[in-house]
């Protein structure tokens, strides 16, 4: 293996991480077996119903060099729901039909059949796979990836990945039917998390529940060796809490956000929203006994929560520390820096610099789309992109229908915008009335961040332009403006969504269909799709299946 390594001598600088020809040919694949099953767990010690990967929480671990093929059999082990598996930040380039999500590329999986994935690690870096199925995945539906690839940054010790995330003591369906008829000045008000999680652990104060409950459930705990440099991979796969990640009385090097290694820089705090990723580089300064607390908060209103229990501790302890004392660190970081609206917002444009520069081109073509949000003809309160709020079919996948050349008798609902052999799209979010941050994820595809803050977008400003950020996940500020360019050159139909759980859930989400004459000429779309949906045709021909949301 040349260098050592099976991307040889290709950095994070030398090489386009898009051009498909330059990701290394390994010839291995990395092959998973999983079961989707409910079952009873008490991660922070209050036991709740969840959905679980063989019957792990979090969810079992997808490594994988890159340019490595990854196959995972999921068998839908759940009585009465069907399932999907999402491989966040994937680009599935010739593989559209892979990405797991339930009536765009494919149908659910029925209860008792299985579906195997098999797609390439064209990326490198941290991600996480999850449930696609409405709002599964908040229930532990999720785990993390790791595609193991050339370093920005160097560092001694890899701990992998951290997952953060905010809880809540409700099984997601009961959570769905409260948001729909939830008003922040009540009388039903939005679900709040009742908890925060660091690698599925938290404790919490049994007083406040009357369900099963353990107290002094336990917290995470990291070790750190005596000068050296610790790579940390922080995931937040909440279901909408935006998290500010610390570690008491040092500061981090980020070297990563999503899958896109960026030019090292500093800081104390970092901000990462639903869906996104940021890897860390952490120097062991202290002594070789100090223990330190690892911290996440929930900004107050930038998402919500009940107000007891919104930060979350996991403990770091040095190579000669004394495990069963806990650290008794204090945050350096002032709360002002948490607050509604004006820190609801991710690391500014002009620090998060990627380290491949990719110049902005001119598009060839620009979509507008006017974010609002409000109670529809039936009084549930529901998202809408340019008055169109979403709504999937989970029988008739807009892939399928989209490769049978189909795509424009589909009702408005699946807003899907065919935009035909244009080479790539300039997409204007403007989000008003309802003040909400929208973490905006895009499937198949990294966009370029071009501009984002509040009010409206002068038409021209452009952070960057040289080499702005890139990443799958980017935050659009409440009442706020995001601007992103996207590369059209993977035919197939692509979600652009906001990962709140919730307001996906409420129809916050657009498919993209490109270059639509390969997709319906040249790309295969293998029996297995099929079989699937006639599998779950067949499974709801017999059980009445309630979908009470979007469907994703």
């Amino acid at each position: 293996m040349p260098l050592g390594k099976p991307w040889a001598d290709r950095t994070v600088n030398n090489t386009n991480p898009y051009d498909t020809g330059a990701t290394p040919m390994t010839g291995m694949t990395r092959s998973y077996s999983w079961t989707v099953t409910n079952t009873t767990l008490a991660p922070d010690g209050v036991e709740i119903p969840m959905l679980v990967v063989n019957g792990q929480f979090p969810g079992p671990l997808i490594e994988a060099n890159w340019g490595d093929w990854i196959e995972v059999t999921v068998t839908n082990g759940l009585e009465t729901e069907g399932t999907s598996i999402h491989w966040h930040g994937f680009l599935q380039t010739g593989t559209p039909y892979e990405d797991g999500v339930p009536g765009i590329s494919q149908c659910p999986i029925a209860p008792g059949k299985s579906f195997t994935y098999r797609f390439r690690a064209e990326l490198y870096g941290t991600s996480w796979w999850h449930g696609h199925l409405s709002a599964q995945y908040i229930n532990g539906l999720a785990g993390p990836i790791v595609v193991h690839g050339p370093k920005s940054n160097d560092y001694d010790i890899d701990l992998g990945p951290v997952m953060l995330s905010d809880w809540f003591h409700t099984y997601y369906t009961n959570l769905l039917e409260q948001v729909y008829y939830a008003s922040p000045t009540g009388p039903i008000l939005p679900p709040m998390a009742e908890n925060m999680l660091i690698q599925g652990k938290a404790s919490y104060n049994c007083s406040n529940t009357k369900l099963p409950c353990t107290p002094n459930a336990g917290s995470a705990q990291f070790k750190f060796t005596k000068g050296k440099k610790h790579l940390l991979r922080l995931i937040n796969h909440s279901a909408e809490a935006l998290i500010f990640f610390s570690i008491d009385g040092y500061n981090v090097t980020v070297i990563a956000n999503d899958f896109v290694p960026v030019e090292p820089y500093s800081t104390d705090l970092v901000t990462i929203a639903v869906g996104q990723r940021t890897d860390i580089v952490v120097e062991a300064t202290g002594k070789s006994t100090d223990a330190v607390w690892m911290r996440i908060t929930e900004g107050p209103c930038c998402s919500l929560n009940d107000g007891l229990s919104f930060t979350t501790t996991a403990a770091i302890y040095y190579e000669d520390a004394n495990t069963a004392v806990a650290p008794n660190t204090t945050s350096s970081i002032n709360d002002s820096r948490y607050l509604f609206p004006l820190n609801c917002n991710n690391q500014p444009l002009d620090v998060t610099v990627p380290a491949y520069a990719m110049p902005v081109k001119e598009p060839s073509t620009t979509l507008s789309f006017l974010m609002t949000g409000g109670d529809n003809s039936t009084g549930q309160f529901v998202w809408w992109m340019n008055n169109i709020t979403f709504r999937a079919d989970w029988n008739d996948p807009e892939l399928l229908e989209a490769k049978l050349g189909n795509a424009a008798s589909l009702p408005i609902e699946r807003a899907l915008y065919d935009l035909g052999t244009n080479s790539s799209v300039r997409l204007i979010l403007t989000s008003v009335g309802f003040p909400a941050s929208h973490p905006m994820h895009i499937h198949g595809h990294n966009m370029q961040v071009l501009a984002e803050g509040v009010g409206s977008w002068d038409g021209s400003t452009i952070v960057n332009a040289a080499n702005p950020q890139r990443r799958d996940t980017q935050l659009i500020q409440p009442n706020g403006y995001l601007v992103v360019q996207i590369d059209l050159n993977n035919p197939g139909v692509w979600p652009f969504h906001c990962h709140v759980a919730w307001h996906v859930s409420e129809g916050m989400n657009i498919n993209i269909f490109e270059q639509s004459p390969t997709l319906e000429k040249e790309v295969q779309i293998p029996y297995k799709m099929a079989q699937t949906c006639r599998d779950w045709s067949a499974w709801t021909g017999t059980h009445v299946v309630s979908q009470i949301d979007s469907g994703l």
